[in-house]
Parts: structure tokens; C-alpha cells; sequence
């Protein structure tokens, strides 16, 4: 069962008090003569804000995302990056409370407070990220690091290909600001059963995925053995290490997948299917 949640509109020029919101109205014009207003995916900046116990607060990342279930997107990250393991070092997420930022500027700054006795990672004494809706830079950049921070084996799938390739139909209907907007990207979670839990969209496909996997670890859920997560469009490497670290066991893709995300997949014991259309698709081994 999947949380549905309320999709509001703005307009571009509006108060920069205003919060920003998924989908914006647009002027346009066709090349038949016609004048119309149209739904555009809203694409806005986020940036994640870092904070030890009781410590001050630190700038740790700024993606641009589309704006809806951002402390799901910076509890996703904050897992795949290894700056929390398990749910309980992430004491809470937040949207930022600084009075000298306007309204809008604290929508768009989430503040996650963790575990002040864990330790900092390695990679968080050397550099701060910056991530990208087009996948550049979001994250590790090689396997032996995965295996260096203590990443293990994903539990297999028991579920067969024709199973698997199925799934992309089954959320389609489901992408309510895609079918509006035609503009951005969704990844969906599904439990061992098969039963749809989480489905977020995103501008930015890492994004989507950083999202419901953030849903599953503010619910205490983490580790994902046997579950499987169905992403649109291709599959990167980051999208396969994401799902790693989250321990889920398949990920299904609409479309094709790159030569570093099957290395890793195969790695790491992770059931590949993409080129998942109508019930059809490809299982890599």
C-alpha cells in the first residue's frame, strides 16, 4: 500500500516566501497558433545539512531535486553514502528551523541529526558532495569501497524474470506528477511479497531511488533482504550501489543498464532486469 500524497501547483514569480511544490503552471505556446498553460516538473535546489548529537549544524550536500518527501531523499543519501548503517543512528530528520533564511530558503534545507557516538566516515573528513539531477557525482565512485565499509552480499531473489519484468506495469498508473508533467523519473519498492510499498518520483532518478529507500529506513525497515526495487530509465552504476547498501535483492529497470552497474551487481549477488516493458525483459548474469 503506497502513501499518496497531495500535489500542489505554484507559479513561477510567486512570493520567494512561498514553499516550493512539485508541479508549476506555465504559459506556452504551441506551433499551431494555440496559447496554453502547461504542467512543468519544478526543479529546485536542497541542500542537506549535517548535524553530530547536539553539535552545530554543517553543509554536507546540495542536490537539485523536485521538492516533495525531501527528508526521505536526505535519509536515503545519508545510507547509501555510509554516514548512518542502521536506523536507529539517525535520530531525526527535519526541515530547517534557521529564522535568518525566508520561508522558501528553509523549504528547501533539511537538517539530519545522527548518532554523535557513531564515528565520521573517511569520506566525510575529505570532501563534501554535490549531486546531480543528471547522475554525475552522487556518491562512490568504486567498487572496493563498497567492500571497504563492510557492504556484504545481497540475499538472492526467488522471483523469476517474467515476475520481475512485470513490475514497471504494475506503478505506470501510479507516477501522478509524470503523468502530468512527462518530466522526471520514479523508483518504487516492493516487499518480499510483491506488494508495492513505496513509490517516490524525482527529477533527478538517483533522487527518486535516495527517497524510498529513505522511507524504508525512517521505518525502521533496513536492511531490504528479498525486496525489489523498479526504477524508469537506464541503470547506472550509483543506482545498483544504492540498492547494495539498502540490501535489496532485484532491481528492475525500463531501460538498459551500464557495464559498472552489472560488474557491481554481479559482485555483490544483485539480480539485474532491465529492458522491462510489457512483461518482457532482460536477466543479467
Amino acid at each position: 500500500m503506497t502513501h499518496d500524497e497531495h500535489i500542489p501547483s505554484y507559479s513561477p514569480g510567486m512570493s520567494e516566501d512561498q514553499a516550493p511544490s512539485a508541479i508549476a503552471r506555465v504559459r506556452a505556446d504551441h506551433t499551431d497558433g494555440r496559447t496554453f498553460i502547461d504542467s512543468v516538473v519544478v526543479e529546485e535546489p536542497l541542500q542537506i545539512r549535517l548535524r553530530h548529537g547536539n553539535g552545530p549544524d554543517e553543509a554536507l550536500a546540495v542536490t537539485m531535486r523536485t521538492p516533495g518527501n525531501d527528508l526521505e531523499l536526505a535519509a536515503g543519501f545519508l545510507l547509501a553514502e555510509g554516514v548512518v548503517t542502521t536506523p536507529d543512528q539517525l535520530r531525526e530528520v527535519i526541515v530547517c528551523g534557521d529564522r535568518t533564511l525566508t520561508p522558501r530558503q528553509r523549504a528547501n534545507t533539511v537538517v539530519a541529526t545522527i548518532d554523535a557516538a557513531g564515528p565520521t566516515p573517511q569520506r566525510l573528513l575529505e570532501r563534501r558532495f554535490t549531486m546531480s539531477s543528471a547522475c554525475g557525482v552522487c556518491g562512490s565512485t568504486q567498487l572496493d569501497d563498497l567492500r571497504a565499509r563492510g557492504i556484504t552480499d545481497v540475499a538472492p531473489t526467488p522471483h523469476t524474470t517474467a515476475t520481475l519484468a512485470a513490475l514497471p506495469e504494475r506503478i505506470r498508473d501510479r507516477q501522478r506528477i509524470f503523468a502530468r508533467t512527462g518530466g522526471l523519473h520514479a523508483a518504487a519498492l516492493f516487499d518480499p511479497g510483491l506488494e508495492l510499498r513505496w513509490l517516490r518520483e524525482d527529477v533527478g532518478r538517483h533522487n527518486a531511488v535516495d527517497k524510498v529507500v529513505g522511507a524504508a529506513l525512517m521505518s525502521g525497515t533496513i536492511p531490504l533482504a528479498g525486496w525489489t526495487l523498479v526504477c524508469s530509465g537506464r541503470l547506472g552504476y550509483e543506482i545498483v550501489q544504492k540498492a547494495i547498501v539498502a540490501g535489496i535483492s532485484a532491481v528492475v529497470a525500463v531501460s538498459a543498464p551500464t557495464s559498472l552497474a552489472l560488474e557491481t551487481a554481479r559482485a555483490f549477488g544483485l539480480t539485474v532486469v532491465a529492458f522491462a516493458r510489457a512483461g518482457e525483459g532482460n536477466r543479467y548474469h
